[in-house]
């Protein structure tokens, strides 16, 4: 008997499910506002770094996080939300902000110091080292298979920043100190009250930047300079970035599914290798391009063993 074969009147389309349809719209979604972070997280830190060729590290923290404070307090109240709760001065959120100073400081010091491009790629370690302190910490599982990723990435670092080779810059662990002070800052945000909406938590975090500023400033010994047109500029664009990329990346943790959405975090690495190289002219060593296809592949396959565990 011959096959029978059904097919769908002419001109019917058959659609996919409504709710598989609505799914992967929020995924994209969240895709796009995912890499728009990114795109300005980068062109932040590009900023910050032509500000420093002529102003003080610790005016270029106060200044930026003065403004960055101020706009989203202004945005907040914008929003009905109160600067203050007692929700603010919260164990976890005295922890978040003493991670987001060191985290900061040295991070901005990294890339006013050295290449834009190798900080920002020691960077993209920050979420392989907090899945590493959920383990040790929030006692969260983690199989073998995750730990080996934990190790290839973390070793992806040493690659290069290359201690004990005659291309060693001691300058080099800043970026290190500040992946470790981001990823200790993402740890005690999963603490801090859910109460708090992302406009407070932009606030204080901005408010953390000054503070690191002020305590640096002790350290550098420069003076206040008044900034000339160029600097002025940068900061200010800096500041937009920053608060830019701050929102984009909580409505793209907020849009899709959290494995769909988190990789595009690794489209950093593109914009700030780009950036160093255009605008800095930076070069890339085979060590750069070995750490960062380590941590990047690292970093995508703790993301998939973490999905493949849940379902």
């Amino acid at each position: 008997m011959p096959e029978l074969k059904c097919r769908p009147p002419a001109g019917l389309i058959v659609k996919a499910p409504l709710s598989q349809t609505s799914n992967a719209h929020a995924n994209l979604t969240g895709s796009l506002w995912m890499i728009t972070a990114m795109a300005a997280f980068a062109a932040e830190d590009a900023l910050l770094k032509g500000a420093a060729r002529t102003l003080p590290v610790w005016e270029i923290l106060v200044l930026f996080g003065l403004g960055g404070a101020l706009l989203f307090a202004a945005l907040a109240r914008l929003r009905g939300a109160a600067l203050w709760t007692p929700d603010v001065v919260s164990k976890p959120m005295r922890i978040r902000m003493v991670f987001e100073i060191t985290g900061r400081l040295f991070y901005v010091l990294a890339i006013a110091l050295t290449p834009l491009s190798s900080a920002t790629v020691i960077l993209q370690a920050t979420p392989i080292v907090v899945v590493a302190g959920a383990a040790m910490f929030f006692g969260e599982t983690v199989g073998w298979r995750r730990w080996v990723a934990i190790i290839l990435g973390l070793t992806g670092v040493l690659v290069i920043i290359q201690p004990g080779a005659d291309s060693f810059s001691p300058l080099s662990v800043l970026a290190v100190l500040g992946m470790l002070g981001f990823a200790g800052r993402d740890l005690a945000s999963r603490a801090a009250p859910a109460r708090l909406s992302t406009d407070i938590l932009g606030v204080y975090g901005f408010i953390a930047i000054v503070i690191a500023g002020c305590a640096f400033a002790f350290w550098e010994g420069r003076s206040f300079e008044v900034p000339e047109a160029e600097a002025a500029v940068f900061l200010g664009c800096a500041v937009l970035c920053g608060v830019l990329a701050y929102t984009a990346l909580m409505k793209a943790m907020r849009t899709g599914d959290v494995s769909a959405v988190t990789p595009f975090r690794y489209t950093r690495l593109l914009f700030g290798i780009a950036l160093g190289v255009v605008f800095f002219g930076e070069s890339l060593s085979a060590g750069m391009i070995t750490g960062s296809a380590l941590i990047v592949l690292s970093g995508l396959f703790i993301m998939w063993r973490s999905t493949a565990t849940r379902t």
